[in-house]
């Protein structure tokens, strides 16, 4: 048995080490990412008693929620990267995690120890077992508790799914950020936009401004209306403010200019996110900045020094994630439509002779919408994440062959990309996507 607990009075649990704790977590708690549907609550019961066990920590300290389909996880470190370097003791919660657990709870860019894991999960063991909480409740809890453990000025809180009915929506944010709507676990959230855009609304709060990222005609209006309900003021970010050009700079930033009513706000604005999609974010993220400066002091050089260092600041990974070159070797973690697209739109926009891309999902999605938007002309690597979730790579192929995608089935990740590194010549790109879980195993 892989876990050491022992029994004691009262019922207290002590684990030997981190990697028993982690072990325990995984395996007695229901986890979305691994597990799918079973692990997904249809109410914020268990979040709301972990947290009153705790004394209400999410509480103690400022907020800013940031949701959405795409995106919300680069907003999340480009804002946490700015206050950070502005001096302010700044918090960031962020899932899922790619290699370590504790990359979801940040300070500062700086990892949760291993022992505050510990602590927290022996301290609380008993009240898990009585409770039963998921993966992702006990996950937010102990994020809010270590917070406001540590005093942080600010924590920038990403949404794990949705909104509404999300474990981070207990909080009271100074603001809100919904960043784009597009298709994407509709299992849970609705099959239309309207229906996804009223579950990912959810987060709007009372008395609280929300900059919604991108004007989206079909359904801006849901926005307008839950805004108008909770008397929260409304912002779309590219409303207002646009990028006039995007090039790389000799030390490998993108280099943005961003307008303001068709005058210059930001000339010649770095960033170390090379994605060209990432000028969405940038602007969703500036806007944002710009109301924050209401509370807090933001410097005009802090916001340029944050941007430019997001990464370093951050270690924010997975997204136009560059591994190698020649071959030149990418990953990104976009997985759904939207994200998709945007992903081989810059594909198409990079310089190779042959493209090598290894592909793998999840088992719970409708891919073939996915499937049709993948380049014919690529040599694919089809293979499955070590993880439940993960779809069959010969079930995978099959469904590919409906759309000319043609290539080889791997049973694991390593092999494939081993193979596609064997078959590349130094003028080809490997491009590794299509799931979170794909990317983790590479990086």
């Amino acid at each position: 048995m892989f876990i050491l607990i022992l029994h004691l009075p009262f019922n207290i649990f002590y684990f030997m080490n981190y990697k028993e704790t982690l072990e325990y977590l995984f395996s007695k708690l229901p986890m979305y990412q691994r597990q799918g549907k079973i692990a997904f609550k249809k109410n914020l019961d268990n979040i709301l008693l972990l947290c009153e066990h705790s004394g209400n920590p999410q509480n103690k300290f400022k907020t800013i929620h940031i949701g959405g389909t795409n995106g919300k996880g680069s907003v999340s470190h480009i804002l946490a990267s700015v206050l950070q370097t502005a001096g302010y003791n700044t918090g960031l919660y962020t899932s899922p995690h790619l290699k370590d657990f504790r990359e979801r709870i940040k300070i500062n860019g700086n990892m949760i120890s291993e022992k505050k894991i510990i602590d927290y999960v022996e301290k609380n063991t008993s009240y898990f077992e009585k409770l039963q909480p998921s993966f992702f409740e006990m996950t937010v809890a102990l994020a809010f508790d270590y917070f406001a453990d540590q005093n942080v000025d600010i924590a920038v809180i990403e949404v794990g799914l949705g909104g509404r009915l999300d474990s981070t929506n207990i909080i009271n944010p100074i603001l809100s950020v919904i960043t784009n709507i597009s298709y994407d676990h509709t299992q849970f959230l609705g099959e239309t936009l309207a229906e996804i855009t009223q579950e990912k609304a959810g987060i709007i709060k009372e008395n609280t401004p929300v900059v919604i990222g991108e004007f989206q005609e079909e359904i801006a209006d849901v926005f307008i209306t839950k805004a108008k309900e909770k008397n929260a003021p409304i912002y779309f970010a590219d409303k207002e403010l646009s990028c006039e050009y995007q090039m790389l700079s000799t030390d490998y930033k993108q280099i943005l200019n961003i307008n303001k009513n068709m005058k210059s706000v930001y000339f010649n604005l770095k960033t170390d996110l090379i994605g060209a999609y990432q000028k969405k974010n940038i602007i969703c993220a500036l806007k944002t900045i710009d109301i924050l400066k209401d509370q807090f002091y933001i410097s005009e050089e802090t916001i340029y020094k944050g941007i430019s260092n997001v990464t370093k600041n951050t270690h924010f990974k997975g997204r136009w994630h560059i591994l190698g070159n020649n071959p030149l070797i990418i990953a990104d973690t976009g997985h759904n439509e939207a994200g998709i697209k945007e992903i081989i739109s810059q594909i198409k926009n990079t310089a190779y002779k042959k493209l090598h891309f290894i592909f793998g999902t999840v088992n719970d999605k409708n891919i073939d919408t996915i499937l049709s938007l993948l380049p014919v002309d690529a040599l694919y690597y089809f293979t499955k994440a070590q993880i439940p979730r993960a779809l069959n790579e010969d079930i995978l192929s099959k469904k590919a062959e409906k759309f000319n995608l043609i290539g080889n089935k791997f049973l694991k990740v390593k092999d494939a990309f081993k193979a596609a590194k064997q078959s590349a010549s130094p003028e080809d790109l490997i491009f590794i996507g299509g799931s979170t879980f794909i990317v983790a195993e590479i990086i």
